[in-house]
């Protein structure tokens, strides 16, 4: 029988911990979000940031700026909020209009404060195996969902697809790090089907329906990281879960599986950065 891997309910049992560990100190977190354009689906994603934050006692600010902002003027604004030591947490909501380049936005942030994972030095720690000041939230999640159902990751073929800073890369190392052996898949890999058909733990991280009811082998564990619209306006993921759900012992669900423990992690990661920083 297959279990779904239920996002929300573990999001609900961190974020309530947090809120827990949050109410014995008199000083609280405070997470900062620059969110530059009116991307319809970035100001969503800020929003439930910004709420749920707030809900956990977590102060929340969000920096909204006109889609022609200069580069010069979100590297002063980072480096503003850098040297504020009342801000624990930054995060530049992605992505970023094209003139502005996303990697000096990043690299501008101090690693202590940053939220996401996703600086050179908090990239560069996690894969030389020490820790870094946060692990990235998508990637975290995964592991997080996968402890939660005691599914075992030490010795076993885990197979992503897709490559991306955000999800892919991050996560293999990870995934390493607990002692499984890890392929990685991308848009030039040859024969898919017959790399996916030999893990044990599959994720999807793409943002189209690519994984297929023959593309795993039987009581494989099935993470699906990606999310998008149909022709009819319904969210999927990446795999045709109608079909692949029976074959596969543990599987995510899209929506409700991966995307709330991304929320969660990024609330953790705040409270973690606060906590390393008293």
């Amino acid at each position: 029988m297959t279990t779904i891997l239920d996002g929300k309910s573990l999001r609900d049992k961190i974020l309530s911990e947090l809120k827990t560990k949050l109410e014995k100190y008199d000083k609280k977190p405070t997470l900062v979000v620059i969110l530059v354009g009116e991307n319809p689906a970035s100001k969503i994603y800020v929003n439930n940031k910004k709420k749920t934050a707030e809900s956990l006692g977590i102060n929340s600010i969000v920096i909204n700026y006109p889609s022609d902002v200069s580069e010069s003027e979100l590297l002063n604004k980072i480096e503003e909020l850098n040297t504020n030591p009342e801000v624990t947490a930054i995060l530049v909501q992605l992505p970023l209009p094209k003139h502005i380049n996303k990697f000096n936005i990043i690299n501008a942030i101090t690693p202590s404060k940053d939220v996401d994972g996703f600086t050179p030095e908090n990239a560069g720690k996690l894969f030389i195996g020490e820790t870094p000041y946060a692990y990235p939230c998508t990637p975290k999640g995964i592991i997080k969902l996968l402890e939660e159902y005691n599914i075992e990751i030490s010795g076993k073929h885990a197979v992503i697809v897709g490559r991306s800073n955000i999800v892919g890369k991050p996560l293999s190392q990870m995934l390493l790090d607990k002692n499984a052996t890890v392929t990685i898949c991308h848009s030039h890999t040859e024969n898919l089907s017959e790399i996916t058909k030999t893990a044990d733990i599959l994720i999807s991280a793409v943002g189209g329906k690519i994984i297929l009811e023959n593309m795993i082998k039987n009581n494989a564990v099935v993470i699906d990281v990606g999310i998008f619209k149909d022709e009819n306006g319904k969210t999927r993921g990446d795999v045709d879960f109608e079909a692949v759900a029976s074959q596969a012992s543990y599987i995510s669900p899209v929506p409700g599986g991966v995307g709330p423990m991304t929320i969660a992690m990024l609330m953790s990661n705040t409270v973690e950065l606060f906590e390393k920083s008293m």
